[in-house]
């Protein structure tokens, strides 16, 4: 399993590749969770996630190979293509036809070929593995990987460092690699901190399978936090276990609530934010998430939302 020490070092090890992200207080969420509220701007991540971490330590790690495919919805693969660029290395990015055309269009713009496969990420996977085993690609996938995991540990560590009495981390969970590294780092450095997940009721394959204690399909759906679909893979080897062990608590939300989360942070926050971003806002807002106990921690973990539907969402409130 992943380690403590795994993230420490790909702290050392991307230094230089990412940013250290900022945290903003937010007075609006404050007065509605009983509490702080704190927002760790992820969105402010060079490639607009946090992604990006998890990418560039798996990518700086790999020997000799012909390139870096992966299937994505959109951030882990343009992160992945801004790692293998940083290295001079070429990039297939295989994704679903629900993956947003910005986010196509953004993985393009950095050099590397976004190749639509499928109606589902599982599809997607499916011209990855090919090109792994064909091609002598090197396939890192955007979640179930010891390095991807270390490296979305990192931030974990820097949230702890800019708010040491931090007792809530409220985590965009979708295949679970940001909350098995974030949680692992944090629990490693502040043993009672509280970890909730936070996950869209339309198509969410975590969710369903923690509630079968297995791994499961589900049927992808059109969401509004569409960088949380996607299913965990059958054979997940790291982050079901880890999700099911770290994990205090999982909310689920509607799109409605979702899309609340995207307007609130808009209007009281000035913060642009795609859907999976929104969900500790709107969780608040539902009033399905308080800041109990000491601080509570919002991950906006990114801002890869196509500006039009972020101003007709925004529009929604008035």
């Amino acid at each position: 399993m992943v380690t403590m020490e795994d993230v420490q070092a790909a702290g050392e090890r991307i230094r230089d590749m990412v940013r250290e992200t900022p945290v903003k207080a937010s007075a609006s969420l404050s007065a509605l969770a009983g509490g702080p509220v704190w927002l760790k701007c992820e969105h402010r991540q060079e490639t607009g996630a946090f992604k990006l971490r998890g990418a560039s330590n798996a990518v700086a790690r790999l020997g000799d190979v012909a390139g870096v495919t992966t299937a994505s919805t959109g951030n882990h693969g343009r992160a992945l293509a801004h790692a293998a660029r940083q290295l001079g290395m070429p990039a297939v990015i295989c994704v679903s036809r629900l993956v947003p055309q910005n986010k196509l269009a953004a993985i393009e713009a950095l050099g590397a070929e976004a190749r639509v496969i499928g109606a589902s990420q599982d599809e997607a996977f499916n011209e990855a593995y090919r090109l792994k085993h064909d091609e002598g690609f090197a396939l890192i996938p955007p979640f179930d990987h010891e390095d991807v995991i270390a490296g979305q540990g990192t931030l974990g560590m820097e949230i702890i460092r800019q708010i040491p009495d931090a007792a809530t981390l409220a985590i965009p969970l979708s295949g679970g690699g940001l909350l098995a590294g974030v949680a692992l780092a944090a629990k490693s450095l502040r043993p009672d901190i509280r970890i909730v997940g936070i996950s869209m009721e339309r198509g969410a394959a975590m969710a369903a399978s923690l509630k079968a204690d297995h791994p499961v399909e589900v049927e992808e759906l059109e969401t509004l936090a569409d960088s949380l679909g996607g299913g965990i893979g059958l054979k997940n080897r790291f982050t079901f276990p880890m999700v099911r062990e770290l994990m205090d608590e999982l909310i689920l939300l509607s799109e409605d609530e979702i899309a609340t989360g995207i307007r609130h942070l808009a209007l009281e926050d000035n913060e642009v934010v795609e859907g999976a971003a929104a969900v500790g806002s709107g969780a608040i807002i539902a009033g399905k998430l308080q800041a109990a106990g000491g601080p509570l921690v919002l991950i906006l973990s990114g801002g890869n939302i196509d500006p039009e539907r972020h101003a007709e969402i925004v529009r929604g409130a008035k």
